[in-house]
């Protein structure tokens, strides 16, 4: 019940969920071979843009037959591109557990306006995913960033689909194993997992999503800047380094850096690894104490990047005004920065636990949220 502070503070507090730490030992001199002032059409430009999408292909494991683009907008611009261009040839199922889940389904429903079944389920819980049609189109999260609650795996889905899978990977790429087999569509950022910089997106086509592509056109018009095909052909430029639009060069090297830094840690097995000793040491702290526990609530389906609390205590009177003021405690001593549970989400905290993130830095975490936890809980008392 000690309110003394601990000796010993993370070298690195940065634990948000998105942008997310950059890689260890980070520093802008390894993006001094960027391309910048040169044209992303000139040949520097695209043997940058194709090394990013060799080198996703390479540590992803993603078969040679699967198309690989950069993207607008970052995972939402990904994910928006699929729905619009290849949603309405049949019912989809919409499936959310988090925020991001939801906005895909209000999409779906109030934008697209598609013959559709929804499917949710409460923060901290997962739909049943064995239950769905998997002859509609099948849209959903694999991770959910906002709740803490992953799919346990692929198993649900069959491999004699008619639909498509469209799965929005984007704080579970480089962290879990994604099998590709089961996944169309697969959309995602490389601010998350491997601290990237923001506003570009990747969005993995299936040959099945190519060849819906080519074959359906939707009812509704496309802005060009979602616009895959032409003459009912892909354009297969987009999926070699020819974007859409211009892209930052500067993040483009940015993202080859922790590319290669993912390597020099053994590479998805390694990334996997390192998220889930961090994800462990915080479920670890959660055995240990009662006041506190994982939102998601099967241990299969914890996720091991964006891990979701919530506080247990029944002599919390107000839990949002708690959390809110614990996270304030951590971030004014500089022991954890951007630690708050998502807007829409329970009260909560929310420490990102990827690969970029070192597991020292959790646990000398861990403490300071004890002290936090205890301080408040004092203050309040005294207050009362």
């Amino acid at each position: 019940m000690s309110t003394t502070k601990p000796a010993t503070r993370p070298e690195n507090p940065r634990f948000s969920s998105g942008p997310c730490a950059k890689i260890p030992g980070f520093s802008l001199d390894k993006l001094s071979d960027a391309a910048l002032g040169r044209s992303h059409r000139a040949k520097v430009g695209k043997d940058k843009l194709k090394a990013a999408i060799d080198g996703t292909r390479e540590l992803l494991g993603i078969p040679d037959d699967y198309r690989i683009g950069i993207v607008p907008a970052s995972d939402t611009g990904a994910y928006e591109m699929a729905m619009w261009t290849m949603l309405g040839e049949r019912p989809a199922e919409m499936v959310a557990w988090e925020s991001f889940g939801a906005g895909w389904v209000t999409d779906a429903v109030k934008q697209l306006k598609i013959e559709h079944q929804v499917h949710t389920a409460e923060y901290g819980e997962i739909v049943d995913m064995a239950a769905l049609d998997y002859d509609h189109d099948v849209c959903f999260t694999w991770n959910g960033t906002t709740s803490g609650v992953r799919m346990p795996s692929g198993d649900a889905i069959p491999a004699d689909r008619k639909g498509l899978t469209l799965c929005d990977a984007t704080s579970a790429a480089f962290a879990q194993d994604l099998p590709w087999d089961k996944l169309d569509v697969t959309t995602f950022s490389w601010q998350k997992v491997l601290g990237g910089e923001a506003a570009h997106g990747i969005l993995i086509l299936s040959p099945r999503a190519v060849a819906r592509l080519e074959s359906y056109t939707p009812a509704w018009p496309l802005p060009k800047i979602f616009r895959l095909t032409k003459g009912g052909e892909l354009i297969e430029g987009i999926f070699v380094g020819e974007t859409i639009n211009t892209p930052s060069m500067l993040a483009v090297e940015d993202y080859l850096v922790a590319l290669d830094w993912a390597r020099s840690v053994g590479g998805l097995m390694g990334m996997m690894a390192r998220a889930d000793a961090n994800a462990k040491a915080v479920w670890d702290f959660c055995d240990a104490h009662d006041w506190i526990d994982n939102l998601a609530t099967d241990p299969a389906t914890r996720s091991n990047t964006s891990v979701c609390l919530k506080f247990t205590d029944p002599a919390i009177a107000d839990p949002a005004a708690f959390a809110k003021a614990v996270q304030k405690r951590l971030e004014a001593e500089g022991v954890a920065l951007d630690v708050g549970s998502y807007r829409d989400a329970p009260a909560g905290l929310r420490i990102w636990c990827g690969g970029t993130v070192e597991t020292a830095d959790i646990e000398a975490m861990l403490p300071w949220l004890d002290w936090a936890y205890h301080a408040e809980m004092a203050a309040q008392a005294e207050a009362a």
